[in-house]
């Protein structure tokens, strides 16, 4: 049976895995796939690079799985200093992956239209092509949405660190504000999608920012089992 250390430095390998399968989808397939505002060149290069769009695909699918064990794990760190804080971490991250899985079928639709010869049977290119963006937007969209318990989840987390000293107090204020980043960049990005600055182009740098510290801080040092301890509320009979 592991000890809390252990399970702590295998919830940091996992985030690992999830950071690195995210980076790639999204850096190296999207980016490199995706043209802004231009319907054919996307739809263009989705045809010719069609495995390496599956494999980005493939990759998300991996990021999800990694991010769910990744909750389950951080349950069992902390359900002795917050159960409740525990749950409505572990609650949030299901639902988040359950939310990014389903809307991984967006992305998955735009090869589905322009690959399945099936389909410009009934349709034209130019319409399959638009047909094709409309669901990678989608796709963004669902992105978006997905984020209000994507970003949640970092409130209990950074709560119960501050609280409890299984990490440094100034990462857990670092994740807290992550999580308001996180909302309020879901906020103007539905209800003000035409306000733009400085300040809300870089309002999800805390999350992404404490994420990464506190996955090197898992891996390298695990948790301060001792004041695990020392704050864990009684089981009563």
């Amino acid at each position: 049976m592991m000890s809390l250390k252990q399970t702590a430095r295998l919830a940091g390998f996992l985030f690992f895995i999830l950071v690195v399968t995210g980076v790639f989808a999204e850096f190296y397939v999207r980016q490199n796939i995706f043209v802004y505002k231009d319907i054919a060149a996307t739809a263009r290069n989705i045809i010719e690079n069609e495995w390496l769009f599956r494999l980005g695909f493939v990759a998300d699918l991996v990021m999800s799985t990694a991010f769910f064990f990744y909750a389950f794990l951080l349950y069992i760190v902390f359900k002795n200093v917050h159960k409740n804080g525990a749950l409505l971490l572990f609650l949030s991250i299901t639902i988040s992956v359950a939310m990014y899985c389903q809307n991984m079928l967006y992305q998955f639709s735009a090869l589905e239209l322009l690959q399945n010869k099936s389909y410009s049977e009934g349709f034209g290119m130019e319409q399959l092509e638009l047909l094709s963006s409309f669901f990678l937007n989608m796709h963004g969209r669902g992105y978006m949405v997905n984020q209000i318990f994507y970003g949640l989840y970092l409130f209990p987390l950074g709560y119960m660190i501050y609280k409890s000293g299984v990490a440094p107090k100034w990462l857990g204020i670092i994740l807290m504000l992550g999580c308001l980043g996180d909302f309020v960049d879901f906020v103007t990005y539905f209800l003000f999608p035409n306000t733009s600055s400085v300040v809300l182009q870089n309002i999800t740098i805390p999350a992404d920012v404490g994420e990464l510290l506190f996955c090197l801080w898992l891996m390298i040092w695990g948790v301060r089992e001792k004041n695990i301890k020392l704050i864990a509320m009684p089981v009563r009979p």
